[in-house]
C-alpha cells in the first residue's frame, strides 16, 4: 500500500508546475511550505476543511493579528486550493467571505524636494567618519530617488551592471522575472561614478562585487541586505520628522519609487506631452507587469488626481455639431 502524499510534496509539485509557466513565486513558496507544515503536523486524515485554512491564516508570525493580514495570508491560498482539490475533491474552496476582499493599494507618501534633500544630507552625516557608510546610502537614496528603482533591485546590482560611461544601469531578472536598461540622468552618473572610486579606495574588487556594499563586519565588501536599508532609513526618517502624508503608517523607503513616479507625470503634464503614449514609456521603465498598475498613480494619488479629471472630461465631453452643414 502506498504512503499518502503529503500536503508538502504536494506543494512541490504545484510550485514546480507554476515554475514552468514562468512563475518565480518566491512569497508564495514560503507561505505554502508554511501552511503544508502546519497541515502535516496536525496529522488530520479528512480532507483540509476552512476551519483549518481559517487558523493557520490567523497564525500571522510577524504579530499583526489585522483583519487585512489574515485575507492577504488567505488569499495565497486560493491558487494552491483550486490545484489540490484534482487529487481530494472533498477539499474545501475558501472564498472572500471570511475575512473579507484583501484592501487595495494604499496611497503613497509622495516625497517633497527638501525632504529628500534632507534625506541625503542626514545619510551623508552617518558615522564613522571616513567610512564608505555615509557615502553608500546618500548614493542608494539618490539613485532610488532618481530612477524609481526598487530597493530589491538597487541592492541586487552588481558593478557590472552600472555602466557609467553610456549611463545605462541594467536591471536584471526583477520582480517579473524581466531584466531592463534604464538610462541615468547626467547627475546621477556623477554621483555614481564618485562612489565608485571611494569604494575602489576601501573594497578589494571582484567579479561578482556588488555596486553597493556593506562596510561592517561579516558584511563587509557584501551585497546589502533589504533589512540593513530599512533599518538605517527608518532612523534617519525618524530623526527629520517627516508629517506624514500618506495612507501607511509612516513615510516608507518605498516611496521614493512612488515618488519618482508622479513627479514624471507631472512634468509631463507640465511640458503638454501625450499621457497615453507617456505611462507606456514609465510603465516599461519602472518594470510593471501591467500599464494599469502605472495608471494607478492617477487615481490613487492626490497629486494626480487633475490628469485623471482632465482625461475623463475629454471622453465626456460631447462634441459641438455645426448644423449649418
Amino acid at each position: 500500500m502506498n504512503a499518502p502524499i503529503t500536503l508538502q510534496a504536494r506543494v512541490q509539485d504545484y510550485l514546480a508546475e507554476r515554475r514552468r509557466l514562468g512563475y518565480q513565486l518566491k512569497y508564495q513558496e514560503a507561505a505554502l511550505m508554511d501552511f503544508a507544515r502546519y497541515v502535516d503536523s496536525l496529522d488530520r486524515a479528512e480532507p483540509l476543511t476552512l476551519d483549518v485554512m481559517i487558523d493557520w491564516a490567523r497564525l500571522d508570525k510577524q504579530g499583526r493579528h489585522k483583519p487585512e493580514a489574515w485575507a492577504r495570508r488567505f488569499q495565497l491560498l486560493r491558487p494552491f486550493i483550486h490545484y489540490l482539490q484534482q487529487f481530494e475533491p472533498a477539499t474545501a474552496l475558501p472564498d472572500e467571505s471570511v475575512f473579507g476582499p484583501v484592501p487595495g493599494w494604499k496611497i503613497p507618501h509622495i516625497y517633497h524636494d527638501q525632504e529628500i534633500i534632507d534625506l541625503l544630507a542626514a545619510a551623508r552625516r552617518l558615522g564613522p567618519d571616513g567610512n564608505l557608510r555615509a557615502a553608500t546610502y546618500e548614493t542608494l537614496f539618490g539613485l532610488m530617488a532618481s530612477t524609481g528603482l526598487r530597493v530589491s533591485e538597487a541592492i541586487h546590482l552588481l558593478d557590472a551592471d552600472v555602466d557609467l560611461v553610456h549611463g545605462l544601469l541594467t536591471v536584471r531578472q526583477t520582480k517579473f522575472s524581466k531584466s531592463r536598461q534604464l538610462p541615468l540622468h547626467p547627475t546621477a552618473t556623477v554621483a555614481l561614478l564618485r562612489y565608485r572610486m571611494l569604494r575602489h579606495q576601501q573594497i578589494q574588487e571582484h567579479a561578482d562585487l556588488p555596486f553597493f556594499v556593506g562596510t561592517r563586519g561579516q558584511r563587509l565588501g557584501k551585497q546589502l541586505s533589504y533589512r540593513q536599508v530599512d533599518r538605517i532609513f527608518t532612523l534617519l526618517r525618524k530623526q527629520l520628522g517627516w508629517v506624514n502624508r500618506g495612507a501607511h503608517e509612516a513615510p516608507r523607503i518605498h516611496d521614493l519609487r512612488h515618488t519618482f513616479a508622479v513627479r514624471r507625470i507631472l512634468l509631463w503634464q507640465a511640458q503638454g506631452s501625450d499621457i497615453d503614449q507617456a505611462m507606456l514609456a514609465l510603465s516599461t521603465y519602472m518594470g510593471h507587469a501591467k500599464i494599469s498598475h502605472t495608471y494607478w498613480y492617477l487615481t490613487a494619488v492626490p497629486e494626480l488626481m487633475g490628469v485623471a479629471a482632465a482625461k475623463f472630461e475629454q471622453f465626456a465631453q460631447p462634441e459641438e455639431v455645426d448644423y449649418a452643414d
